[in-house]
């Protein structure tokens, strides 16, 4: 799983094994060590959540995604799912869930469990 977050965006790429045990165990995580502390981007199936959200807690961002979708998304074409939530102060944070697909260009990164890109079949 990748993360990119840029401002009050915050962007969760996962690969198609990610996607499967995402549905099939209704969590899944990474975690990134920095000294005595560590970093966990994580995402969470949940039937009561009807829209993508997310929470920052105790040094975790964790994704919440409602169940149904969870488990349609491993055996579907959709790419992912977004979603603003308003902040206060008039801010928003803008999420997105993203299966990740082969790169168009070179790159020396294991794309082998990438879904295939759409746009390269063109």
């Amino acid at each position: 799983m990748k993360i990119r977050i840029k401002g009050n965006t915050v962007r969760y790429r996962l690969t198609k094994s990610e996607v499967e045990t995402l549905a099939q165990t209704g969590y899944y995580k990474e975690e990134t060590p920095f000294g005595k502390r560590t970093f966990v981007y994580a995402i969470k199936v949940d039937a009561a959540t009807p829209e993508l959200h997310a929470d920052f807690v105790n040094d975790t961002i964790t994704l919440y995604l409602n169940e149904r979708k969870a488990v349609s998304w491993a055996n579907n074409d959709l790419v992912g799912f977004s979603s603003e939530i308003k902040m206060a102060k008039g801010t928003t944070l803008s999420l997105l869930l993203e299966k990740d697909f082969v790169c168009m260009d070179n790159t020396d990164e294991d794309q082998s469990d990438n879904y295939p890109n759409p746009k390269l079949s063109k």
